[in-house]
């Protein structure tokens, strides 16, 4: 009865085959979540040249805090935050907030530290105690605390990686740094002054981490009264991430700090690292 059915089982066959072998044009710079990650053995230039190749001659079409594939939330209905608190290094950013960070570890706050390469240099006895301070989790806030881009973007006047060999080096010599000091890979990068192109968040994904950002903006770089730090938290959903700073002791951000967890607190929130809700990041 099948003898004269091989042409429709050959047509079946070639459609099969044909449907294989096609997919859709992804778009130029469509973040995925294919991203290879660099194999460990890598040397830095290996890194460097394979990364150079994949996205060599890719123009970006963004640039800022949201662009696609940051992560600025957590995905929840629980009340938590993650508070995160950069340090940014540079003549005017090594400082160290003593009492805000004294304050966490009094009321068993836990927090994530966004950790520039420069601050490290300066303050390498503090850091080895916070990176081994259970509360804590360090994470990296780039080698010269550039805005990460391909092409030269700036951003608050402050000029980003000029290619991809650069971002690579903004992301990656840091990130070895805190690995080599700490024995633990970072988890988690953000840009100084948390620009990017998609590119080169697509760059940091192969390196093995993730761009974070926020949905509160805690302090405004350090800037706001401790008023405005207040409420500025005080205005936290379930999921949010807090951007806050710990190397400017000279502005009110921790008083903020101080006066808005007690009332978080009794709103029902409790505090979270993000490493500890990281395939929840949105």
């Amino acid at each position: 009865m099948y003898k004269n059915m091989w042409p429709i089982f050959l047509f079946i066959a070639l459609s099969l085959i044909l449907s294989g072998c096609y997919s859709e044009p992804l778009e130029a710079n469509k973040v995925t979540d294919e991203h290879p990650v660099v194999k460990k053995e890598s040397t830095i230039e290996e890194i460097r040249q394979e990364l150079m190749n994949k996205y060599g001659g890719m123009i970006p079409l963004e640039w800022g805090e949201k662009v696609q594939g940051v992560k600025t939330y957590i995905n929840t209905n629980e009340k938590i935050i993650a508070l995160t608190f950069d340090a940014c290094g540079g003549p005017n950013g090594i400082g160290y907030d003593d009492q805000l960070m004294d304050f966490l570890q009094e009321e068993q706050v836990p927090a994530t530290l966004f950790i520039n390469g420069r601050w490290i240099d300066a303050n390498e006895t503090i850091f080895r105690q916070l990176a081994i301070n259970p509360l804590f989790e360090i994470e990296n806030h780039g080698t010269l605390h550039q805005p990460l881009s391909v092409t030269g973007n700036d951003a608050y006047g402050i000029e980003g990686t000029l290619s991809i060999e650069e971002a690579i080096n903004e992301v990656l010599l840091n990130q070895n740094k805190i690995a080599e000091i700490t024995g633990k890979k970072p988890k988690f990068f953000r840009s100084g002054t948390a620009f990017y192109d998609e590119i080169t968040v697509q760059i940091v994904e192969d390196l093995g981490g993730k761009a974070v950002n926020y949905n509160v903006l805690g302090d405004a770089g350090a800037t706001y009264s401790k008023e405005q730090v207040k409420q500025a938290l005080l205005q936290s959903t379930p999921g949010s991430i807090v951007l806050l700073h710990m190397n400017q002791p000279g502005s009110e951000t921790g008083e903020g700090v101080m006066m808005a967890v007690p009332q978080l607190k009794k709103m029902g929130y409790r505090f979270v690292k993000l490493e500890e809700w990281n395939q929840l990041l949105l």
